[in-house]
C-alpha cells in the first residue's frame, strides 16, 4: 500500500536505529561491467561472503536480474533467498526503502527519490530508472507500507539512533545536484516528517574520495544511543584527518534528542588505499559511468559495517589496520561476534559492506 500524504508521525512510525532486532537483511546482486571487474566476477564472491555471514544471525534476501538469476542461485547458498529484481546496479542501501516500524506492529518504509548520487551534474551513470523502482519492489515484497517522499535522498547519507536523533553531512544532502530548490530548513522538516526525528546533526564533509558526495555512512554511525562510531584519520598531512577532527569536534560537542552528549569512539583510518594498474584494466570502458583509474584514491572506512542480529560485519581492508578495527568494534559490541569480510572488490565499486545492505527491522506489537 502507497501512503502519499504523510502520516508518519501521526501513525506512531520511526525509523530505528540498525543495532536494534532485524527480521531481516536485503541486498542486489553485482553485474555491472563498467563497475565491478572482470565481468564482476571477484564482486560477485565478496558480495556471497558478506551475504552469508550476514545469515548466520538473520534472513537475508538477494535480489538479482533474469540474466543473473542462475549464477546468483548457484553461488549462494540455499538457505538465502534469491529473489528476480531489476537494478541499474548493486548499492540497496543507496536505492532501496528505509524502513520504518510503530508499537502497532506494522511495518512501513520510506521510497526517496534518487538520481544517481547527482543526475546530470556528477551522477554516476546516465540511466537510473530500474533503481528507482527498488524500493517500491520491495516494498511491495515485505507489505510495507509505502510512504512516497518528496526528496532526493540515498539511504546511506543518514544514520539514525532510533531514538529521535539524525546525522548527515552537508556536503551530500546540501549538495546542488540532489535537491537545489530545497534549503537546509525544507530539508530538515523533510526529515522529520518522514523519519519522525527530532534533532538533526550535520557534519560538514565525509571520506575523501567519496564519490557518494560524502555519504554519512562511511564516516560515522551510531553504535547504540548515544554512542558514535567515527572513521579516524591520526595523519595530519593526510587530508582525510582535517574532516575526521573537524567530525570529532561537531559529534562530541553535540547532544541528541533526548538530551545525551554524544560518546565518539574512533576507528582507525585504513591505508590510505589506491587502485592499482591490474584493478583498473579490468573494468569495461564506458564513458557515461564512474571512471576507474589506476593510482585512484579510494574511500576506504571501517566505518562501513553492517550491524547484524548476532554479528558485525565489517570490510577488511588493511593488514596493518583490521585487526585494530575489529578489536575496537568487539569492545563495543560485546554481545555480537566480529565478522570481517576481504572487501577491496566492494570498495573498487565505490562503495562498502553497509552500502550494499539494507536491514529489515523487526516489527512487534507492545500494545
Amino acid at each position: 500500500m502507497t501512503d502519499n500524504t504523510n502520516n508518519v508521525a501521526e501513525e506512531g512510525f520511526r525509523m530505528p536505529g540498525e543495532f536494534e532486532p532485524h527480521d531481516g537483511c536485503w541486498m542486489l546482486w553485482p553485474e555491472r561491467k563498467d563497475v565491478w571487474r572482470l565481468n564482476a566476477a571477484p564482486a560477485q564472491k565478496a558480495f556471497v561472503e558478506v551475504a552469508c555471514a550476514i545469515s548466520k544471525s538473520e534472513e537475508v534476501t538477494v535480489a538479482v536480474s533474469d540474466q543473473q538469476y542462475d549464477n546468483a542461485r548457484t553461488m549462494l547458498p540455499e538457505h538465502i533467498k534469491v529473489v528476480e529484481m531489476s537494478s541499474n546496479d548493486a548499492w540497496m542501501r543507496d536505492i532501496g526503502p528505509s524502513f520504518l516500524t510503530n508499537d502497532s506492529g506494522e511495518l512501513a518504509a520510506v521510497d526517496w527519490d534518487f538520481n544517481a548520487w547527482g543526475g546530470e551534474d556528477g551522477g554516476l551513470y546516465p540511466d537510473w530508472s530500474k533503481d528507482s523502482r527498488v524500493a517500491q519492489k520491495v516494498c511491495e515484497i515485505t507489505d510495507a507500507t509505502r510512504f512516497d517522499a518528496p526528496l532526493v535522498l540515498e539511504g546511506g547519507s543518514i544514520h539514525v539512533d532510533g531514538q529521535g536523533t539524525l546525522i548527515t553531512t552537508k556536503e551530500c544532502l546540501l549538495n546542488r545536484n540532489r535537491n537545489p530548490d530545497l534549503n537546509q530548513h525544507q530539508i530538515e522538516q523533510l526529515l522529520r516528517d518522514y523519519l519522525n526525528v527530532e534533532r538533526i546533526i550535520w557534519l560538514d564533509q565525509g571520506t575523501v574520495e567519496d564519490e557518494t558526495d560524502g555519504h554519512i555512512d562511511n564516516l560515522c554511525c551510531f553504535i547504540k544511543p548515544g554512542v558514535v562510531a567515527l572513521h579516524y584519520c591520526e595523519d595530519p598531512n593526510d587530508p582525510q584527518h582535517a574532516i575526521s577532527e573537524d567530525a570529532y569536534r561537531i559529534l562530541s560537542n553535540s547532544t541528541d534528542a533526548r538530551g545525551r552528549q554524544l560518546k565518539v569512539v574512533k576507528l582507525p583510518h585504513p591505508g590510505p588505499l589506491f587502485i592499482s594498474k591490474e584493478e583498473a584494466t579490468g573494468i569495461d570502458d564506458n564513458e557515461d559511468s564512474q571512471p576507474r583509474e589506476e593510482g585512484q584514491r579510494l574511500a576506504g572506512s571501517y566505518a562501513n559495517f553492517y550491524i547484524a542480529n548476532k554479528h558485525i560485519v565489517f570490510p577488511k581492508l588493511d593488514p596493518e589496520k583490521d585487526d585494530k578495527a575489529a578489536a575496537i568494534l568487539a569492545e563495543q559490541f560485546p554481545d555480537r561476534e566480529i565478522i570481517g569480510v576481504p572487501a577491496r572488490e566492494i570498495l573498487l565499486g565505490g562503495g562498502n559492506i553497509h552500502c550494499i545492505t539494507q536491514q529489515q527491522p523487526t516489527v512487534k506489537n507492545t500494545k
